[in-house]
C-alpha cells in the first residue's frame, strides 16, 4: 500500500465522521431554533394574558369606584327627602363607603409611586 492509499484509507472514515458530526449539529441547530420560536410565541401568549388581567384589573377598580359614586348619591338623595325616614344605617354606610373609597385610592396611590420607584 502505498501513501496515496493509506492517506485516501483514512480520509474516507475521517470524512463521513465529519459529515455525520455536521448533520446532527445542523439537527441541533433547527431544533434550538424551533424551540426559540415557540419560546417567544408562548411569551407573546403571556404577554397577552397578563395586559387582559391588567386591563381586567383596572375595570374592576373602575367599576367599584363608579358602584361606590353611585351609591353615595343615592344615599345623598335620599337624605334629602323630607318624607324618608333615614336612620343612622344609612349615614353609617354612607361615612364607611367614603372611608373604602379613600383606603382604595390610597393604596393604588402607594403601588404607583411603589411601581415608579
Amino acid at each position: 500500500m502505498d501513501v496515496s492509499a493509506l492517506f485516501i484509507a483514512m480520509g474516507v472514515p475521517s470524512a463521513v465522521t465529519g459529515f455525520c458530526f455536521w448533520l446532527i449539529e445542523h439537527r441541533l441547530q433547527v431544533r434550538e431554533r424551533k424551540e426559540q420560536a415557540e419560546r417567544a410565541d408562548r411569551q407573546k401568549d403571556v404577554d397577552e394574558r397578563e395586559q387582559a388581567r391588567e386591563q381586567n384589573q383596572y375595570l374592576l377598580i373602575k367599576s367599584v369606584g363608579a358602584a361606590l359614586a353611585l351609591g353615595e348619591a343615592t344615599a345623598r338623595a335620599v337624605k334629602r327627602i323630607p318624607d324618608a325616614k333615614c336612620n343612622g344605617d344609612m349615614d353609617a354606610a354612607l361615612n364607611y363607603a367614603t372611608e373604602i373609597k379613600h383606603e382604595q385610592k390610597d393604596f393604588l396611590t402607594r403601588q404607583g409611586i411603589k411601581d415608579l420607584y
